[in-house]
Order: structure tokens, then C-alpha cells, then sequence
């Protein structure tokens, strides 16, 4: 399979689990969509890749760095949860990807 085309499948993956979700969602089913978006798919698609492209290391550091980055992605989420009522949903949104984007930064500054 040439590069181009690997990322192509890549892409068709992805896309595909996120109209899946976005499906459910849309559709008042939003139990269902949160589980097709958090199951392990994209990760362990993405395990599979790195291994096979790249070996153990590699995968290993993929996977310590999903748990260090769990704690922003909590905020993110709660940041949704709480602000969308108050705020609507653009302004929650941009509130909860900008916590995100510090948590994030922090986080590195932290594990470096």
C-alpha cells in the first residue's frame, strides 16, 4: 500500500466514526454517540498503526502521552457540560477548547 493511500484509509476511518457520533447525536441518542466517540476505535486503530509503522517505543510513548493528556480533555468536556446553558454553544466551545490548548501547555511543561 503506498503512503498516499494509507493515509487515505486513515482518513476514511476517522471520518467515518465521526459521522457515526455525529449521526447518533443528531438523532437524540446522545448516550450512544458519546460511546462511538470514547470507544477505544480511533486510539486502538491508531496503536495498531504506530506499531506496525514504528514499533513498541513508539506506541508505548503514544499511550503515556493519551493518560497525560486525559486531565485537559476532563476539563474540556466539563467546560461544555457547564457553559453551554450559560454561554450558548460557540462562546462554551471556544471557552472549552482555549482551557484545553493551557491544559495542554501545562501539561507539557509538567511532563518535560
Amino acid at each position: 500500500m503506498t503512503e498516499f493511500a494509507k493515509y487515505v484509509s486513515y482518513f476514511i476511518i476517522g471520518g467515518t466514526l465521526v459521522s457515526v457520533s455525529t449521526y447518533l447525536g443528531s438523532h437524540g441518542k446522545g448516550f450512544l454517540a458519546a460511546l462511538a466517540s470514547t470507544l477505544p476505535v480511533i486510539s486502538g486503530v491508531t496503536f495498531i498503526l504506530i506499531y506496525f509503522n514504528a514499533g513498541d517505543s513508539p506506541t508505548v510513548s503514544f499511550a503515556k502521552n493519551l493518560i497525560w493528556l486525559s486531565p485537559p480533555w476532563f476539563v474540556y468536556v466539563g467546560t461544555m457540560i457547564a457553559m453551554v446553558p450559560k454561554l450558548g454553544f460557540w462562546p462554551a466551545y471556544a471557552l472549552a477548547i482555549g482551557l484545553y490548548v493551557v491544559g495542554v501547555g501545562v501539561t507539557r511543561l509538567f511532563i518535560h
